[in-house]
Parts: structure tokens; sequence; C-alpha cells
């Protein structure tokens, strides 16, 4: 047993303490199965919806990856990129408390200066997108050139690996959970990757025709094969869970790995051994973000003993409670 997950500091006590009904109760069950689940040498791929690593998820997300309490990660381009976004320009960052109150004209004059707004914070588009896009601009091209190709991960990985972001830095290096991630040569599943900033950037190079070759870049099919091939090799050793952060195709994407080993592969592997989803989104019809878990049961993905928790409320307060509960603090 890892001494994190032996001992439990104020915020663990604290949640133990208040957090005994409903949401609050789900959360503990949810961070006591997801620390039986380690406990028991299971592993845990985490997805990344929505904004989460510009609401800096990653101050917490990073130290559990640093701690070998995450596996693997399923993300949106979003997610991806958002993380060196606020690694590289934080500073520049625009926080507006009252985003709500904002009228078109305002939201206008955002976008004239150049902004882009996730809720109440503006992301900087020159110090962060265009920043970001001149290093991928050159490990494309020189990667089309040589006849190479790397999944959008990786070419960030090599990024960050070349050290061109270092002089950039405006956070501490340890709250990024990319450079956490490969740090440790994280796994990492990213569908659906166009349609994120740096997609868009891509796409914009394969129309001019600066980029020859658009499958330089590897998309979500080769996606679904290496995390196919993960899951069947890492199922042999350890059960693997399913912590999911939102809905959206961060979830949908992996959760279906399974079905489809053994419905048309027709490999033997295990279904997911614990499933958790932190979402707002509540069960309605043709809902999948908001279905219950059980409904899981009848595509093949979850088995009936499945360890299943469904925390209805925001992910940016849930997710570093439970990540702080996991690792002790």
């Amino acid at each position: 047993m890892s001494k994190s997950l032996e001992n439990t500091g104020a915020i663990t006590e604290f949640i133990k303490h208040h957090y005994r009904h409903f949401n609050a109760a789900a959360l503990v069950d949810a961070a006591e199965g997801y620390k039986t689940h380690l406990l028991n040498n299971g592993k845990m791929l985490v997805t990344l919806a929505g904004a989460m690593s510009t609401a800096e998820l990653g101050i917490s997300l990073a130290e559990m990856i640093r701690q070998d309490k995450i596996a693997a990660i399923c993300t949106t381009g979003a997610n991806l990129e958002e993380d060196l976004f606020n690694l590289v320009a934080h500073d520049y960052y625009k926080r507006i408390p009252n985003y709500r109150d904002l009228t078109p004209k305002e939201e206008l004059d955002l976008l004239n200066n150049h902004f882009n707004r996730v809720t109440d914070t503006c992301i900087p588009e020159a110090e962060a997108m265009r920043r970001l896009e001149t290093f991928l601009y050159e490990k494309w091209i020189d990667a089309d050139k040589k006849g190479e190709r790397y999944f959008p991960h990786e070419f960030l990985y090599r990024i960050i690996r070349d050290g061109s972001l270092e002089q950039y830095y405006q956070i501490d290096p340890k709250n990024s959970w990319m450079l956490a991630a490969c740090e440790k040569n994280l796994p990492i599943f990213v569908p659906g990757w166009e349609d994120s900033t740096t997609g868009n950037f891509f796409t914009s190079y394969c129309i001019t025709g600066e980029v020859k070759n658009p499958t330089t870049v590897r998309g979500g099919i080769e996606y679904m094969m290496e995390l196919s091939k993960w899951y069947i090799e890492t199922s042999k050793n350890s059960s693997i869970g399913f912590f999911q952060i939102g809905g959206g195709i961060a979830g949908d994407f992996p959760i279906c790995v399974v079905p489809m080993i053994h419905q048309d592969l027709e490999l033997e592997a295990p279904l997911w051994g614990y499933f958790c989803q932190i979402s707002d989104s509540t069960t309605s019809y043709g809902s999948y973000s908001g279905a219950v878990p059980n409904e899981k049961i009848t595509w093949g993905k979850l088995g009936i003993d499945t360890p299943k928790y469904i925390i209805e409320s925001d992910a940016t307060i849930v997710a570093p409670l439970i990540f702080a509960y996991v690792l002790g603090l």
C-alpha cells in the first residue's frame, strides 16, 4: 500500500466530516472507490471534457499524474492545447466575473481585442494560440517533409522536450498536467482533435498546401487502434478504471473500446473495473452524457458488479477534491 493512500490530511478529513449526503456523499464514495481500485493494483484512465485546462485543473491533475494515480488520459483537443496556452500566456488572460451580464457589443469588443471567452476567462489569441502555433508549424512542416507522422499529443511532447516553450513559462511548471504527462510519457488519446484551435491551424495549412500530407497528424481511427492495444496489454495485469470528467467525445470515445474488443475483434478482455462520472448533464431522452452508469451495462462496457458512481455537480469543484482525497491531502 503506497504511503499517499494510507495517510489522510486536512482536506480529506474535512471532506469525510462534512460530506455525508447526496452529491457530497457520492463524492466520498467515488473517491474511496478510486483509492480501493488503485490499492488492488488497478489502473485509471481519466477523461477530460469541457474546458478543464482553462479552469486550471492541472494544479491537481499534474500531481495525480506524477504520483502514478493516472495511467492514461483521453481528452479533447481543446484541453490538450489549453493547458499549454495557460502555461505560456497565463499573465495575459483576462477574467470577467460578471460574464453573465455581458452584452453582445461587449462580446464583440472582446473578439476585436483578440480575446476568446470561456465562461469567465478569456484566452489571449496572440500570446497563447499564435505562440504555440509557431512551434507546432515548425514540427508539422518538418515531419511532413520527412514523411513522418505523429499523433497530436506527440507533436506537443516534442515541443515540450526540445525546450522551445520554456522561455515563455508564466506559471509554475508543476501545475501543468501536460508537462507532467510528458515526463511520464503518459499515453494520451485525443479523439476529434480537428475541432480544436490547433486542429484548425493544421487544417488551414493543408488547404494552403504548406502541409502536403493531411495524415502527417494521425487521427481518430489510429487513436482507437492505439487505445485498444493499450487496453488489451494493460488489462492483462491490472483492472482498468474509468474516471470521466464531463461528457462528450472525451468520454464517449474511450469507453466503447471494450465492446469493440469483444464484439468486433472477438478477443478476451475484462470490462472496465471502476466507473465514475462527474457531470451536470441531467438524465433526459437520448442524452448520453446524462445517462446513468447502468445503461452502459447494456452496451457491454460495464458489468453488474462494476463499482459505479455519478456525481451531478460542477467538475471544477468536484475533481480537485477527489484528487486531493486520493492523494491523501
